[in-house]
């Protein structure tokens, strides 16, 4: 059964926002994706995409600024995939355990239809 535009919307909305409160929760783990290549502290970046994330989620909750926003998301999405990468990289390094390999893959494939869902989003709003 089709989910209605709006609570589609609103769902993406919640995910973006909880998303951005995790990196504020548990920024180590968030700290480990930034790439070394970016200027400033890893911990800055962490903090930084956290807001972004929880303002681009409120963008998207209100209706008269949900396309925009979800273009946003879409972006955002397409932006974080270099960190995903990193995640797998650094994973398949050294030694870790299995899960953290086989997760950190898992989640490529898996910017694809966030990308689409924001994208969705925005074509109904």
């Amino acid at each position: 059964m089709p989910v209605a535009p709006d609570v589609s919307a609103r769902r993406l909305a919640l995910f973006l926002a909880g998303s951005g409160v995790m990196h504020f929760a548990v920024p180590k783990f968030y700290d480990q994706l930034i790439p070394a290549q970016l200027p400033g502290s890893a911990r800055a970046w962490t903090l930084g995409s956290g807001v972004v994330e929880i303002a681009t989620g409120a963008v998207v909750a209100h209706p008269g600024t949900r396309r925009l926003g979800a273009l946003g998301a879409a972006l955002l999405f397409v932006g974080v995939f270099p960190a995903n990468i990193k995640a797998v990289v650094d994973a398949n390094r050294g030694p870790a355990p299995a899960a953290l390999k086989i997760g950190t893959i898992a989640r490529l494939p898996l910017q694809w239809p966030m990308i689409t869902w924001a994208l969705k989003v925005r074509r109904q709003s």
